[in-house]
């Protein structure tokens, strides 16, 4: 008999070639698979709530897997734990039903991105946040927010090498808050495309430091072409803070990795 086991993990991204295995290794995956393959003592592969690109950080990444062994949830962590590297800890674990699917379960995911405003680039946040050096306008890049929300295609936002069937996604929200030096930008959708957040970030940048106009937000959305956006902004300071399911349920959506980032 299996038991479909499903986990919250989080990690640093700034080492790792993406979420997703890879042949030649180096990808978060590969490094939790390793782990729990070592733990259970059988083969383990798993499946995640949603990818994420080399540099990217995950703060409450979903995954599910079937197990051949009962082990307690508290087992699962601390064991697995142990053989895991310092920049990669489950953080819960959980039974949800032989039923339950990670990625196709999920009602919403949910990104932040962690901005530094300062004329000189930063040091000990190196990886761990993006920077600009110009002052941000956030009145201007809310109004701008406002632009995007809603059910759109978004292929103006979306990378050449997204394999999403569709471009047309629903941006339920974006929250902009500043606290101190630090800008911190929310994105709650049903799903994201390649490289969308990032895209965005670089609209919503663009608009701030007025190099581009508000409007100019709705003329890149209604192009439908990636060509006239901003250039993708730097993996750095993006988290993918984790997917959200119905109630029932009962997975956890806030881990103690949210708590350290500005305004959280």
């Amino acid at each position: 008999m299996t038991i479909r086991v499903a986990l919250g993990v989080s990690y640093r991204g700034e080492p790792y070639k993406g979420w997703q295995s890879q042949s030649g290794g180096g990808t978060v995956q590969d490094a939790l698979e390793t782990a729990l393959t070592q733990f259970a003592a059988h083969p383990v592969r798993t499946i995640c709530a949603g990818r994420t690109d080399a540099g990217v950080h995950g703060l409450n990444q979903v995954v599910h897997f079937d197990a051949e062994v009962e082990r307690d949830p508290f087992s699962w962590i601390r064991g697995s734990n142990r053989y895991l590297p310092a920049d990669i800890a489950i953080q819960w674990c959980e039974f949800p039903g032989a039923d339950f699917h990670a990625r196709f379960d999920a009602r919403g995911r949910r990104y932040a991105y962690l901005l530094r405003e300062s004329v000189v680039r930063p040091a000990i946040e190196s990886g761990s946040c993006g920077w600009v050096f110009r002052p941000l306008d956030g009145d201007a890049m809310r109004a701008a927010a406002a632009l995007l929300v809603g059910e759109h295609d978004f292929s103006s936002f979306r990378s050449a090498e997204c394999q999403a069937k569709s471009p047309i996604k629903q941006l339920r929200s974006i929250h902009i808050k500043k606290q101190g030096a630090y800008w911190r930008f929310e994105f709650d959708a049903t799903a994201f495309l390649h490289h969308m957040v990032r895209n965005l970030m670089g609209c919503l940048i663009a608009v701030g430091t007025g190099t581009r106009s508000v409007e100019w937000i709705s003329e890149v959305l209604a192009a439908k072409d990636r060509r006239v956006a901003a250039p993708t902004f730097a993996p750095d300071g993006l988290y993918f803070v984790g997917p959200y399911y119905d109630a029932h349920l009962n997975l956890p959506e806030h881990v103690a990795a949210l708590d350290w980032l500005p305004g959280a």
